[in-house]
């Protein structure tokens, strides 16, 4: 094979707050050919699953860093063999700056508008015993600090494999899942503990017809955040039953027109996104946050939509942002756009940051009850459950009842009771269910 100009691919910057990552996939193998741009690998960091682009065309001439491997941002992971006069792109991940988005990103997991860590987190544990002058091992990235606090555990003691000894987060992972104890200094050796070679890193033994299966970074990710979440808020769900005969009836005249018009599905979670951002509009706390001692209310609305990746590995969510600003079919148009890059594995850390409530939608499986877990450090969750045809009474205007088969919902809302007391959520879910049963077309 001719040898050309040598291009480093180098793990990208995903964000501010992003230090590392981990190659989940090479597309590609040595000695094969990649176009400029091309998906060359997929990686993997706490916030997002993504593509990376190759930056330049020729051929994968070495891997660096194999599949499963965690590095720091900038490590060079391969090298392309360009070729003479190759071109390389202009926006590929061969130096951190070019993967940053092209706005400024919050730079925490858990989507705080602009801290290094949500507020009502403990603060991360002092860096005590550490030489001042020592830059790459005192910096700790937010994550890191967050899962340091989670488990009472001094950073000091953790040992370092990135740069200059600095604490990754597969660091601090590994010595919360080994089960040691931060020690002192002049503290005797403890005595060796047997091992078991076959044994997981749980230390649990492995029984006739089980097998064990590495967590991804995302899935981590998701059991840190979710049980961050029930360690924060103060959870309570309430359920109300909507009829959604009018919406179905809409939903069923306009589908086609947004489909072969403006080349957008129609779902119902549009409807229920534009009539949730109505009701967000007056009852502010639902779209607030507590920081410390303050409540936070907001003049925007940034609606998270839950996504299902299609390998059942992991669930993501993206943002609508100023979704107050959006019709009805600007939000259908949002929700099916973030779905088909997340399932796709397009989107940047931008995408997935910023969200002020979020929408989960188990419906679509059939289910029709559920509490979710509030997405930190927003106030509350909004469940989509199924439609289900069912036997409803139905006034007239005469005041008659009768028994009518209508398409019924539940929508089901977890809130913070810290923030959010009954006679809150329950008037905000009155207003969301009014909006849906009579739905006016001329206003969304």
């Amino acid at each position: 094979m001719a040898t050309g100009t040598a291009v480093d691919v180098v793990m990208p910057q995903m964000g501010v707050s992003v230090s590392e990552g981990t190659v989940t996939q090479w597309l590609k193998a040595v000695g094969e050919s990649v176009g400029v741009d091309e998906p060359l690998l997929e990686i993997s960091t706490d916030k997002v699953d993504t593509e990376i682009p190759s930056p330049a065309g020729g051929v994968l001439a070495e891997i660096l860093v194999q599949e499963g491997q965690t590095v720091d941002v900038g490590t060079v992971i391969g090298r392309l063999d360009a070729g003479e006069g190759a071109v390389a792109s202009t926006d590929a991940a061969s130096s951190p700056a070019a993967a940053e988005p092209a706005q400024p990103v919050a730079p925490v997991a858990e989507a705080a508008p602009a801290a290094p860590a949500p507020p009502t987190e403990a603060p991360p544990p002092a860096v005590a015993g550490e030489p001042a002058t020592d830059g790459e091992r005192t910096f700790v990235s937010p994550v890191v600090a967050r899962i340091a606090a989670e488990h009472n555990i001094d950073v000091a003691n953790v040992p370092g494999t990135g740069r200059g000894g600095r604490v990754t987060k597969k660091d601090i992972l590994a010595f919360v899942e080994s089960g040691a104890q931060p020690a002192p200094v002049a503290a005797a050796t403890p005595a060796p503990q047997p091992t078991a070679a076959a044994a997981p890193a749980d230390g649990h033994e492995l029984t006739p017809g089980e097998q064990a299966q590495k967590m991804t970074v995302m899935r981590r990710a998701i059991s840190e955040h979710m049980r961050h979440s029930l360690e924060t808020s103060a959870p309570v769900t309430t359920v109300f039953e909507i009829d959604m005969s009018k919406v179905v009836a809409i939903r069923e005249r306009l589908k086609q027109e947004y489909a072969e018009q403006h080349g957008v599905k129609l779902t119902y979670l549009a409807f229920i996104a534009r009539a949730a951002v109505d009701a967000l509009s007056k009852w502010p706390w639902v779209n607030g946050e507590i920081r410390g001692n303050q409540i936070i209310t907001r003049s925007f609305i940034n609606i998270g939509v839950a996504v299902a990746l299609d390998d059942g590995k992991g669930l993501i969510v993206p943002v609508i942002r100023n979704a107050e600003e959006k019709n009805l079919l600007g939000l259908a148009r949002a929700v099916e756009d973030l779905a088909d890059r997340a399932r796709s594995k397009q989107l940047s850390p931008d995408d997935v940051q910023g969200g002020t409530f979020t929408i989960t939608n188990p419906g679509g499986y059939g289910a029709i009850m559920g509490t979710p877990i509030i997405n930190q450090p927003q106030s509350a969750i909004l469940d989509v459950e199924a439609i289900v045809k069912r036997a409803w009474v139905v006034t007239d205007e005469n005041g008659n009842d009768s028994i009518s088969i209508r398409p019924i919902m539940n929508l089901c809302l977890t809130y913070d009771h810290r923030l959010i007391d009954g006679a809150y959520a329950a008037p905000f879910m009155r207003d969301l269910r009014i909006n849906l049963e009579t739905w006016d077309e001329s206003r969304y």
